[in-house]
């Protein structure tokens, strides 16, 4: 029977093992029973419906027979403590789970449910075992802030961290901080002012002394991480990568072929399947859609894949919202649901545009096929001479450029979080390459239909000038009428290719990177062409290396680079493409 009155609790507190209270909201059924508990912990502001209820109708849920709870973590908003970004989620979510289950109208049975930050507040407390948790729904979420968080392979994401530092975290940390009111005002004011010229501040250098958030005198976990090196083992206390045989609960993983948490997301079902404990290593799933972080619309980017690509309407059955039902109805309430008996993968295919069942990933039957880079030495812009291919490069012409880090390549699209105008999913790449600083290799145009869905890398062959440089690729489908619309993409820093223990300096030498461009599933349609194109910047996705030894963090000095790509017997530069057999496209 669905629930037509709801009860809302403002501001219930909930002590943690060291005496600090953290505030929660409660919405739960207006009627006598015991309901089972979907718990949610934001530092965005429990109060604020965008964020919420920012993907899901919680009011849906609690007419569904649940009581939410929505609580604002450690440091933000009205819970008491110092904020430091998931530093003491873990406990707290722990302790938050035991009390949720302890309350007079709960069951005794517990699940979470969330997004982004809020996706790994679930990660960290379940992979403490709390004994009332009993199953999670972790969205576009990461696993490591080094790994696809707020770094990718040594570079640092910077429009991420500086964006959500100053726009998602700042306003509540100076509203702590400014208690009268003209004050805060002001603090605002310059806040804001930051904002409205962030393309300006992203050119800033050195980010450890960044101005828009030094001058506010807040957030000094911003300048923690600039000055922490990569290899230093308090990253592991808010790792979970090497905890996923901690985990014993199921977990349903939503993901997006454009969100910034794509990589960790699929690491964190894969990795859970090989090693949970118990009945969650064969109770995983994971649903990736068209969708960039948060964005689970019809259209994104300068691409629409269909109605049935929303999350409101998901292959025309139902949406997110009805998905979480049927997961959470099943662990909670042990109601048949049908849900683990369905395919532990589902995945959207772009360029047919369909949703196709899988029971594994990566797909079995998928064969890795390199594509070669070939040239006569030009293929500088998508106007120059490079060429890709299947055929293994013989005694070509290598390619070269300068990057210059005062003039980066501007990030156009893709799996992006940070601030500014359309920045995200795909995007019509044409002027990216007309760059000289671009190489650009694109196959013939295809005969047959060609998909490939898993997961993207490309072996590089390079040497620069630089004691240190970046490498970049991306994946391009570029239809018949010219339009080059971004797969996906990757970044590697020199000094970080083989792990977080730096290397040490260039010196001109030929040096094979592996450049992980992450994963997607595109057919590419009969008279497109497959396009790779290789760079040394992608700004303000990620800082631009000023190629000095240096970086950004702590130094403003820059160099250009002459870079060299080669492709021939030796050093055969290529993509590697997970490609799907033709019969099963």
């Amino acid at each position: 029977m669905e629930i037509t009155q709801i009860l809302i609790e403002k501001n219930v507190p909930c002590t943690m093992r060291d005496g600090t209270v953290l505030y929660a909201n409660i919405y739960r059924p207006n009627q006598e029973g015991e309901f089972p508990v979907l718990l949610t912990r934001l530092p965005y502001g429990k109060d604020l419906p965008f964020y919420s209820h920012r993907y899901l109708d919680t009011n849906r849920l609690v007419s569904n027979g649940y009581v939410v709870i929505i609580q604002d973590v450690r440091g933000r908003y009205h819970s008491e403590g110092e904020f430091h970004p998931f530093t003491y989620e873990a406990e707290d979510g722990y302790d938050t789970v035991e009390w949720a289950a302890s309350l007079p109208y709960s069951s005794g049975k517990v699940g979470m449910f969330g997004l982004s930050y809020y996706g790994f507040t679930q990660l960290l407390a379940a992979a403490e075992r709390p004994p009332h948790l009993h199953a999670i729904f972790p969205a576009m979420t990461l696993n490591d802030q080094r790994d696809g968080g707020f770094y990718q392979n040594g570079a640092l994401g910077l429009g991420l961290m500086e964006t959500w530092t100053l726009e998602s975290i700042v306003p509540d940390l100076l509203r702590r901080k400014h208690r009268d009111a003209k004050s805060y005002a002001e603090a605002i004011k310059k806040m804001a002012n930051s904002m409205n010229h962030i393309d300006e501040w992203y050119r800033y250098a050195p980010i450890k002394d960044w101005p828009p958030i030094e001058e506010l005198g807040v957030a000094e976990f911003f300048f923690d991480f600039m000055n922490r090196n990569l290899e230093d083992d308090v990253w592991k206390k808010t790792s979970i990568v090497d905890k996923y045989d901690r985990f014993n609960v199921p977990a349903y993983h939503v993901g997006g072929w454009y969100d910034c948490f794509l990589n960790s997301t699929i690491q964190n079902y894969t990795e859970m399947k090989k090693k949970a404990d118990g009945k969650a290593k064969h109770y995983q799933k994971i649903i990736i859609g068209p969708w960039g972080h948060g964005d689970f619309r019809t259209g994104l980017g300068e691409r629409s894949f269909g109605v049935h690509s929303s999350g409101d309407w998901i292959d025309l059955r139902e949406d997110l919202t009805h998905l979480h039902l049927r997961w959470f109805d099943y662990w909670l309430k042990g109601k048949d649901t049908n849900i683990t008996e369905e395919a532990p993968v589902k995945i959207f295919v772009m360029g047919m545009n369909k949703w196709r069942d899988e029971y594994e990933w990566p797909l079995a039957r998928t064969k890795y096929v390199p594509y070669y880079f070939h040239s006569e030495g030009g293929a500088n812009t998508r106007f120059g001479d490079g060429r890709l291919s299947t055929e293994k490069p013989g005694d070509e012409t290598v390619d070269r450029f300068v990057y210059d880090p005062k003039n980066p390549v501007p990030t156009h699209g893709g799996a992006t979080l940070y601030d500014g105008v359309n920045t995200m999913g795909p995007r019509d790449q044409r002027r990216i390459e007309e760059r000289e600083d671009v190489l650009v290799y694109t196959s013939e145009p295809l005969k047959a239909p060609l998909e490939v869905t898993g997961h993207v890398k490309v072996k590089l062959w390079a040497a620069t000038d630089a004691k240190d440089t970046d490498f970049t690729a991306k994946l391009v489908d570029v239809l018949p009428d010219g339009t080059a619309y971004n797969l996906t993409d990757g970044i590697v820093r020199a000094r970080y290719r083989n792990g977080y223990k730096p290397e040490a300096d260039l010196n001109g030498e030929v040096v094979e990177y592996e450049i992980d461009l992450w994963a997607t599933s595109n057919v590419f349609l009969p008279g497109h062409c497959i396009r790779v194109e290789i760079s040394s910047s992608n700004f303000p996705r990620f800082d631009a290396n000023p190629n000095t030894g240096k970086t950004m963090k702590d130094s403003g000095e820059t160099k250009p680079a002459k870079q060299t790509v080669y492709h021939n017997e030796k050093y055969p530069s290529h993509v590697i493409l997970p490609i799907i057999p033709v019969e099963e496209v």
